[in-house]
């Protein structure tokens, strides 16, 4: 179960760069890939989050802190909203504000 949980956690860290290189694609320069980057993305460590949060519970690998996991469900699930409208209708606004989203939820992951 654990290699399962570290694929899982693979995932999830490929999911947090892409987030922030779809951002900084899109800051950088006006191209129409990055909003897909973004939105693809979110929802990979989206669905990963969930899914290793899963495993680590299931497997009884670590006490998993469920404030910190609420919290950081809603901020992943405000950056995918804001990839969606993104892909609607491009501005570097709602990129920088997938960004900064992002960032926080790194600082949650780390520091709490």
């Amino acid at each position: 179960m654990s290699i399962l949980a570290s694929f899982l956690l693979f995932l999830h860290m490929i999911g947090l760069a892409g987030i922030l290189a779809g951002v900084l694609m899109q800051l950088m320069t006006d191209n129409t890939k990055s909003v897909k980057v973004l939105l693809h993305s979110a929802l990979l460590q989206l669905v990963s989050g969930i899914l290793l949060v899963g495993v680590y519970e299931m497997a009884d690998l670590a006490d998993v802190n469920h404030m910190k996991i609420g919290i950081k469900l809603v901020i992943a699930l405000a950056i995918v909203v804001v990839g969606f409208v993104n892909k609607r209708n491009p501005a570097t606004k709602l990129a920088a504000a997938a960004g900064v989203l992002g960032v926080l939820n790194i600082g949650l992951a780390v520091f709490w």
